[in-house]
């Protein structure tokens, strides 16, 4: 009986060795796929100014009164432009970290948002989710200058006003590649993926 249990106490201990071990292989593996993947940033949509292009220039009034201006030359080092709709979910849930960004970069990021359509609708929104400290421009024209087809969108603008990165941005991940790719002088980071790539394939 004593050499079963021993014998019961070995297996088991075998076992719970060989799981750990393929644990650790799994958790090797999902390494190496994820460097291969690389970074995954905003999605670059067709068409519209591109990265690198001026950005085209518009002078609009906030809906408080507030006078904007966007592209050309500017005080602020960035703008960061971020399209929405009160009724796009994804742009809702985004709102909380487009405000965490600008505090982070107080005086060196400048928030403009930018929409169209039914202006209560847009004024209940400023309220509901407490953006009174940005200006929001409604503006059919901007979005068409900037070939917007789908929201969230974001582009960000330097102090030259020239487009330094833009995109669909879905979550935390696609803002804030924005400002990663502007940081390493790429248009977005999916083309720094496709160069690493296209150099290791050499």
């Amino acid at each position: 009986m004593t050499n079963a249990v021993i014998a019961a106490l070995i297996a088991l201990w075998a076992l719970v060795i060989g799981l750990c071990l393929v644990v650790i292989a799994l958790l090797r593996q999902v390494g190496m796929l994820h460097e291969r993947l690389g970074p995954v940033g905003a999605l670059v949509m067709p068409g519209g100014p591109a990265v690198g292009d001026a950005a085209p220039s518009f002078e609009l009034a906030a809906v408080d009164g507030r006078a904007v201006r966007i592209g050309g030359a500017s005080t602020a080092p960035l703008t960061l432009l971020f399209f929405l709709s009160p009724s796009c979910p994804v742009c809702k849930s985004l709102l909380p970290l487009v405000k965490s960004v600008e505090r982070e970069r107080r005086g060196a990021l400048q928030v403009v948002l930018a929409s169209d359509g039914d202006m209560p609708a847009q004024l209940a929104m400023i309220k509901r989710e407490k953006l009174e400290a940005y200006p929001l421009v409604l503006s059919t024209p901007l979005g068409l200058a900037y070939q917007v087809s789908k929201l969230p969108h974001a582009v960000l603008i330097d102090a030259a006003g020239t487009i330094v990165a833009k995109g669909l941005v879905n979550n935390r991940e696609h803002l804030e590649s924005l400002f990663e790719a502007h940081r390493l002088g790429v248009g977005s980071l999916q083309d720094l993926a496709a160069r690493t790539m296209a150099e290791a394939a050499e």
